[in-house]
């Protein structure tokens, strides 16, 4: 299988690259500059060169914060960008994979999310990323599978696991937000994901499998229950460790609202592909080792 995936760098990006070339498959990144998802006119003069048999809209404006103050450029990425990537997959005649964000609720529920749930963004970044939900729904509904995914990590990239590392590395004491809750997600099981729907889609053209699906590990945390976990998982590979001190969402205020509740329902892409992700102790450990690894 030919597998176009914008971006070049990220974190679902290069797991998707490792996991789909150990699987046979062919995966071709494609990023800045040749593509720009600012530029719809490369996005689709790129992607019909790649020719692919499905294309994985990976790239993004990831920076929660910043987005408050840069609204017209995460729109244009995550809006318009998600856009031009479906109607050039439209144009080709392709399966699409769009990756999206649990950023696109409100966080306010007492349960996890199931796909079905009202959206409602608190900020720029889930704004815009509900808007490439929409424009991919809009362009190329009939053949996309979108995927809500959340608190992804890995050994690649600027992550929470590798900022806790960092932290633990000069101090004794981290303080963490323990009112927040989601579903800690490795961007290595996430590629195994993105490849079981790529190949579903590619293999069979049941509308059952198209829509919109979540896409997260079992099993929940706060983050300050993710770091603790970091932490044990250092502490037993001899690596840095830290005390953490659980704060609440109102004692380290950020420009953008996070939502309280993240959690993601994944029973349907359960059902209809076949998917399910590890719970995230066991992706953790996994991850750790491959840190270990690294700084040895």
């Amino acid at each position: 299988m030919r597998i176009a995936v914008t971006g070049k760098t990220g974190q679902v990006v290069t797991c998707l690259i490792e996991k789909g070339t150990a699987a046979g498959h062919e995966v071709i990144a494609l990023g800045r500059p040749e593509l720009d998802l600012a530029d719809s006119a490369s996005v689709a003069r790129v992607l019909e060169t790649a020719v692919p048999d499905v294309i994985v809209s990976a790239a993004a404006y990831t920076a929660v914060d910043k987005a408050e103050s840069e609204s017209d450029l995460a729109y244009a990425v995550n809006g318009a960008g998600a856009g031009a990537v479906a109607q050039a997959a439209s144009a080709l005649s392709v399966p699409l994979v769009h990756i999206s964000t649990d950023y696109v609720f409100d966080g306010t529920l007492d349960r996890a999310y199931v796909e079905s749930d009202p959206t409602g963004p608190t900020g720029v970044y889930g704004a815009s990323k509900l808007a490439g939900e929409r424009a991919v729904l809009a362009t190329h509904g009939d053949n996309s599978a979108l995927l809500r995914v959340a608190w992804v990590y890995s050994p690649f990239g600027a992550n929470f696991v590798k900022t806790m590392l960092r932290l633990a590395a000069d101090r004794n004491e981290v303080s963490v937000v323990a009112d927040q809750l989601g579903n800690p997600t490795s961007a290595l099981e996430i590629a195994d994901g993105i490849l079981r729907v790529a190949t579903n889609l590619v293999a069979d053209s049941n509308p059952a499998l198209r829509g919109v699906f979540h896409l997260t590990a079992s099993g929940e945390a706060s983050w300050a229950d993710f770091a603790e976990a970091i932490f044990a998982a250092s502490a037993d590979k001899g690596g840095a460790t830290a005390l953490v001190k659980r704060i609440t969402t109102a004692d380290y205020l950020t420009p953008a609202t996070r939502p309280a509740n993240s959690r993601l329902d994944c029973g349907l892409i359960a059902k209809v592909h076949g998917v399910a992700l590890p719970d995230w102790h066991q992706s953790l450990n996994s991850v750790m080792a491959r840190l270990q690894l690294i700084a040895n």
